[in-house]
Formats: structure tokens, sequence, C-alpha cells
């Protein structure tokens, strides 16, 4: 594998701080003292950038120090994590004893009852890794990052500092880190998605083109355009992500999807994609985690039992919320959020705002461009090119023809 110069001085950071976490370790182990709780470092990558390619290089020159080294590489999705599995198996950068696996299966153990079911988790006393690296590391909440740290164990956190920070909180792993890659990697220079990507990160602002095959930017106000968002929205299929600002716009795509699909009642039904909307340690489910109904069924008046099978490979059973269906906030976050405790609360995932779409990636990605008025530009910024790393394959931005400012009037 060859690296660009910026990202061989990347590299020389990381294998240094490496180098003298060892040295310091047996400094600290013959005079008796306890290693060191902060045993980390993070390197932050634009789109484009090359971070899994460091990545990669970076588990090869750990090999060739110590061959017995077992590293657990862990991302916050399933699906991100079965991306960063593929690219370290094209780079052959997976050795030994190494897994590549969520951060829940790696630090969680299932708690299980007398017929085998799953009735929640708790964190394991010692995971069998000497080393963990973190990809997608901007998506980690402080929660998670500190039971990471209780394991003592160097970390490699990655991710892309120009997303969003995760969802909720003012924690940012991700806010300025140790290591930065910042040049776009040659061979991503003539990626239509990365060059809209860039120009949603420097400027703000997607001037209204075609990119690419199947890349594009539509003036809103356009009848072609309303054409063509109708037809995007009745091709809607699993391989799609639907990302906008607002929650009235959320809610109505959810509505007008569900009815090209064939749902005509305002309640989840089987075969619904869901998403989750709080995180529940101890039943494995975080927030913006996708989901398909395999069974419902009414507990009472407010309450439905419901089997989802997650994206991430494994089934939630319990108590969902109903009134959270097509409601236009987060009853988490509102005056009632005691009145939500007795089981979980998932909405219609077919749109979703950016914010929940940080970790997930699809096919195609139709993006509804919606700024909040207490956006500023940096956040604006922050939440167009968050969005637009999203597609991997296909994009469509649906905005204006001029920028926006914070009460989304063209400037």
């Amino acid at each position: 594998m060859k690296v660009s110069q910026d990202q061989q001085k990347a590299l020389k950071k990381i294998i240094s701080w490496y180098q003298n976490l060892q040295k310091e370790k047996q400094q600290r182990l013959q005079k008796n003292l306890p290693p060191l709780r902060d045993q980390y470092v993070t390197l932050g990558g634009y789109a484009g950038t090359g971070k899994t390619t460091l990545i990669s290089v970076f588990r090869h020159i750990l090999y060739k120090i110590s061959p017995q080294l077992k590293v657990g590489f862990i991302s916050y999705t399933g699906k991100a994590t079965r991306i960063l599995k593929n690219k370290l198996q094209e780079n052959q950068a997976i050795f030994g004893d190494d897994s590549v696996t969520t951060i829940h299966s790696l630090i969680y153990s299932p708690l299980t009852n007398n017929k085998e079911e799953i009735i929640g988790w708790q964190i394991k006393d010692e995971i069998d890794k000497d080393f963990l690296i973190i990809d997608e590391a901007s998506m980690v909440t402080r929660e998670i990052w500190q039971d990471l740290q209780a394991y003592k164990k160097p970390i490699l956190a990655v991710g892309d500092h120009g997303q969003l920070p995760p969802i909720g909180g003012n924690f940012n792993l991700m806010q300025n880190p140790d290591v930065k890659l910042t040049k776009i990697h040659r061979q991503a220079r003539g990626n239509p998605i990365i060059e809209v990507a860039t120009l949603a990160r420097e400027k703000g602002e997607i001037p209204v083109k075609k990119y690419g095959k199947g890349i594009m930017k539509m003036d809103r106000t356009s009848w072609e355009t309303q054409e063509t968002v109708t037809q995007l929205l009745e091709e809607y299929d699993e391989n799609t992500i639907i990302l906008c600002g607002y929650n009235n716009t959320r809610v109505r795509i959810n509505q007008q999807i569900r009815g090209f699909l064939g749902y005509h009642t305002p309640h989840p039904e089987v075969g619904d994609r869901v998403i989750c909307l709080r995180n529940n340690h101890e039943k494995g489910i975080f927030n913006g985690m996708l989901g398909q109904i395999k069974h419902i069924e009414p507990h009472n008046k407010k309450w439905l039992f419901a089997r989802i099978e997650m994206e991430d490979g494994f089934d939630f059973e319990g108590l969902i919320l109903k009134e959270q269906f097509n409601a236009k906030e987060a009853l988490n976050f509102s005056k009632r959020r005691r009145e939500t405790l007795e089981g979980d609360l998932f909405d219609f995932g077919y749109a979703m705002t950016v914010h929940k779409a940080q970790g997930s990636q699809a096919k195609r990605v139709i993006l509804f461009e919606e700024r909040f008025k207490q956006m500023d530009d940096e956040a604006w910024r922050r939440w167009l090119y968050t969005g637009v790393t999203r597609a991997e394959e296909e994009l469509f931005v649906i905005g204006d023809s001029q920028p926006l400012n914070k009460q989304n009037k063209v400037l």
C-alpha cells in the first residue's frame, strides 16, 4: 500500500505515540505504578483522505513490532463495521486473533432468561484484546468512551472531524484530533461525491448542477425537480436513505413513502422500517439505529409489544410507545419524558434528520437542504457535509439555486 506525504507524517506521529506509550508502560511496571488511564490518540480525516488506508498500514506496522498483538477493530454500527472489515480484508490488514465488531458486541455481554432470550446487556469485566482501533469515532458518546477507557488499553480513535458531533450532549471525541488528514487522496479526487462533500465542508454551498451519474443538486422550485423527487420516493427501497432538517418534513415524507409501500394506517405494521430514538444499553439499542418490524401487537392503549430485526444483526423485543410514531418531536426530550420510561422509543425510519443518520450509509441518498434558524455557518457546513457523506453511489440534493441564510432565505 502506498501512502501520500501527509499520510506518512500522520503515520509517524501515531507510531511515535505508540512507541512512547510502550516505553512508559515498562517504566511504570518497573516502579510498580498503575498503568496510565488515558492511553489514546485521535486521528481525524475528511472524506477521501485515506483514513482506512492509514489504519491498514498502521496495523501492518504493529504486526512487525509485535506479531502476537491482538487488535480489536470496532465501530458504532453494524453497517460501518461491515464496511471497515471489507476494506481491511482488501488490504490484508487483519492478523491472528484480531476481530472486527461493533463496540457494543466487544464490550457488552448479553443477559438471557431460562428460554435463552436476551433480556439485557452488561459491560464485560475484561476483553481479550491488547489494542483498540475505533472507526467512525465521531459517533462515540461520552458514556461509551468512558466504558472503553475503563479497560486501560491503548486506543486509536479514527473519525471525520468535519461531521456533526454525536447525537445529544456536548461530548465530541473528534472536535480537535491529535493528528489530522486534510488532503484529498489522489484516487478520491475524481469521485463526484467527494467533490460535493468538499463544497459542503468548505463553502456550505452546493451549486445546482449534475456532478456525475446519479449525483446532482436540483432546484427545489423547479417542476422537473418535483417530478423527479416524486419518482425517487416511489422507488424507495432498503438501499435508500432520505435526509432532511425539519421534523415536519420527516413526518410528511414518512407518511408519503408508507403510502407508496401499501401501509394505510398511522400505526406501525409488520415490515415497517423504524428508527430508535433513545439509547438503551441494557437492550443494546442506540439513538439512530435502524430496524424492521417482524412482529407487533397491542400491549395496552399506550404501548405496543414489538419484535424488531435491527440492522446490527440482533432482534429487539419489548414495549414501544405508540404515540411516538409520526410525532414531530422525540418525547424523550419533552416535559412528558417520565411517561415514556416504561418502554422504548421508535419512529418510522424511511426519512430521518441528518443528526440521526450519523454512522449510516446507503447506496442512494436523497438530501433536502433545510437550515435551522439557530445554525451558524460552521454548524450548517457540518450538517450539509454529514448528510452528503452518507451516500455511497448516488446522491440527490434538493435545495435552492442560491445559498441560504439562517432564516432559510436566499441570500
